[in-house]
């Protein structure tokens, strides 16, 4: 049943799930190659929670989670392009194996500043998991090693996403009615 703040249906129940399956089976295979293995998974919060967790569930690897909440908004809304950490990470970065995971990235910009805080703390190794892209909104350039699906310009909510805070518990992705 479609939302009735949902003008359609992006992506059914059915292909979120084939595609997060796709992606967890993709992280495995590579993980798996590397010797001595500390895989540390971060969740940039609020809208990568469903994603990660329904994710780390097809990664046959032992791993450890970890949230970090970042803001470039303020009160605005528009971004300053100014990353402030919000809450930060429990767990130490220096040595291990990173897989940052996002719901979207639109322009890249607040996840590339978020990569770079992460690189500064010294991991043995990073990668950028994404469930959603937006390429044609991009602005920095940011590597992408697993990305779900690319998407056109159109604004989504639904699994995990939100406007304006609601929809995330969708089981689907959808258009939100203009």
């Amino acid at each position: 049943m479609v939302d009735q703040g949902i003008e359609r249906v992006f992506m059914t129940e059915r292909e979120v799930r084939d595609v997060v399956a796709r992606l967890g089976r993709e992280i495995t295979g590579f993980y798996r190659r590397q010797d001595d293995l500390k895989l540390l998974v971060i969740g940039l919060l609020r809208g990568s929670f469903v994603f990660m967790a329904d994710l780390i569930r097809h990664i046959e690897l032992p791993l450890t989670v970890d949230f970090m909440t970042v803001s470039s908004y303020g009160d605005a809304t528009i971004s300053s392009g100014n990353v402030k950490v919000v809450m930060d990470l429990d767990e130490p970065v220096e040595g291990k194996d990173i897989l940052m995971v996002e719901d979207i990235i639109d322009t890249g910009n607040t996840f590339n500043r978020v990569i770079g805080l992460i690189r500064y703390r010294n991991p043995r190794s990073l990668k950028v998991c994404t469930f959603l892209s937006k390429p044609s909104r991009r602005t920095v350039d940011v590597h992408i090693d697993f990305c779900g699906r690319e998407i056109p310009d159109e604004f989504v909510c639904g699994y995990g996403l939100d406007f304006a805070q609601k929809y995330r518990n969708l089981p689907y992705v959808g258009i939100v009615k203009p």
